[in-house]
């Protein structure tokens, strides 16, 4: 039987419906057909590289035309096509890598007639490799004078109008990769939210804690009150959950002696999209021994404002038309004094609890089996929240909302918890954990009886969680922080989906 030939070249793509692509998608294919027709290979493996655009520009941009002349800076550099500006026997373009832009210049006397000629086959985002010395233009611009280039890649799409970039919302987030392409500041956004990540590695590293990974498929959903997903393990023949928060998980390994933990992970909650809310979002939780909210408090206050100083420099940072202080010491407020102070309601009027609920039920209809406690949450979500723009510590809900949390010492129908509201959303949420096991086994029982009501978001009774109780779980803080409402505020982003790269979107 006869070896077959190795291929020396690719597939091309698969002919189209013409009738389905435009003139300009046309005519870049049939560019890419020449090309080949020409030798040129179209799916290169890899590039060999001195350089990349943003190292030769941090590097040499401040430097005269004399000084890069001196030197003789040789460089291949791969990037991009932004930009062409033909001139004759001469060809300006951009070439961009996800940091910075080069510009290239091209001459026909320097490149051979031939490949010179070749480069009409490029089109603006297609990628190559160019070859060749650092000089600056009259102009006084950074600028490669090209004695070679390779063709890497084909952009069979025009890229989006290079004066007005990618402005449809909905097109950035379904085609990240063409935002990412056309919108540099995006893709500042991003490399902020991954230096937040490893700085929060590094914080919570030097202070003694150990970063951990818990289950994301729950037998129980639990940790936090909202809707799970629900799938099927096939081979156990069991329904399992994708999990709403990994706090259960990370207190059973607070009695099993690890005193300092925290995690930073992806959770999923069936619940509304918003431009505060995505299905799937990321979040820090840790949990320390031997602390309270206070002691949460204090470390968050840290926490932030140590970042803000960090990537930003500063611990004023402009959101929106207000600038959010993180200076130290945060304002903190009982829920019924924030209730008061900005709800609109007069302070008799929380007297009435039936008449707070049925005042809640117009304000989220949807909800069901509301009681008291649930009813001031619905108010404090509508009414109270935009207002504190300054990082503020929202203590001692009602205890029935906090199924987690101890009461407090001072009135026992309140909880020992605190949410963070900054910039008008919840950053986080944090309690002196409840330790006490008959307790806690009465509060998943009521929340049972909420749940047989109508209320999918309360808890189910855990009783392997109760038994792990029953071990000793030391007195505990613990607390969980939106990373993606965090890097909104940091990014001065209105949505969360500005913050998440690919945000989940309704199929076409």
């Amino acid at each position: 039987m006869t070896e077959p030939k190795e291929k020396t070249q690719p597939d091309l793509p698969e002919e189209q419906d013409l009738s389905e692509i435009t003139e300009q998608e046309v005519v870049r294919r049939d560019k890419m057909q020449k090309l080949a027709q020409e030798g040129v290979e179209l799916f290169p493996h890899k590039v060999e590289k001195t350089h990349v655009v943003f190292d030769i520009v941090s590097q040499y941009a401040d430097l005269t035309n004399e000084e890069l002349e001196a030197k003789k800076i040789s460089a291949v550099v791969p990037g991009r096509i932004l930009s062409i500006r033909k001139m004759g026997r001469a060809i300006f373009l951009h070439i961009a890598d996800s940091r910075a832009k080069l510009q290239v210049y091209l001459r026909e006397d320097k490149l051979g007639k031939e490949k010179f000629s070749q480069f009409f086959l490029l089109d603006i985002g297609d990628i190559i490799s160019v070859e060749g010395n650092l000089f600056k233009t009259r102009t006084g611009e950074l600028t490669i004078l090209c004695k070679s280039y390779t063709f890497l890649a084909k952009c069979l799409h025009p890229l989006p109008e290079k004066w007005h970039g990618l402005q449809d919302v909905e097109l950035r987030y379904r085609k990240r990769y063409l935002d990412l392409i056309m919108n540099p500041e995006q893709r500042d956004v991003f490399r902020l939210r991954s230096t937040m990540i490893s700085h929060i590695r590094r914080f919570f590293d030097q202070k003694g804690y150990i970063e951990v990974e818990t289950p994301m498929m729950h037998s129980i959903p639990g940790g936090a009150l909202a809707k799970p997903f629900k799938t099927f393990h096939n081979a156990l023949g069991i329904d399992l959950y994708l999990r709403i928060a990994p706090e259960l998980f990370l207190k059973r390994l607070i009695v099993g002696g690890l005193e300092k933990v925290y995690e930073i992970n992806r959770n999923f909650r069936n619940e509304g999209i918003s431009s505060e809310h995505n299905p799937e979002f990321t979040m820090l939780e840790f949990y320390e021994a031997y602390t309270d909210y206070f002691d949460m408090m204090e470390l968050t206050e840290e926490l932030i404002h140590e970042l803000a100083m960090t990537l930003l420099q500063s611990d004023e940072i402009p959101y929106g038309e207000h600038i959010v202080s993180l200076k130290k010491p945060w304002k903190r407020i009982k829920l019924m004094d924030a209730l008061i102070q900005y709800s609109g309601l007069s302070p008799s009027r929380f007297e009435d609890q039936e008449g707070i609920v049925e005042y809640a039920k117009t304000l989220a209809p949807k909800q069901q089996a509301l009681s008291y406690g649930k009813a001031l949450d619905i108010i404090f979500d509508k009414h109270v929240k935009q207002n504190l723009i300054q990082p503020t510590f929202v203590m001692n809900p009602p205890r029935e909302i906090s199924p987690l949390a101890k009461a407090s010492k001072t009135n026992p129908e309140e909880a020992e918890r605190f949410e963070l509201v900054m910039a008008g959303m919840e950053i986080a949420n944090a309690f002196t954990e409840l330790t006490d096991p008959a307790e806690q086994k009465k509060r998943f029982e009521q929340q049972t009886k909420e749940r047989e009501k109508g209320d999918e978001e309360s808890h189910m009774v855990d009783m392997d969680y109760i038994e792990a109780l029953e071990y000793g779980l030391p007195p505990t803080g613990g607390e969980g922080i939106g990373i993606d409402r965090l890097v909104m505020i940091f990014a001065n982003r209105k949505s969360i989906r500005e913050v998440i790269l690919f945000p989940l979107l309704r199929p076409k």
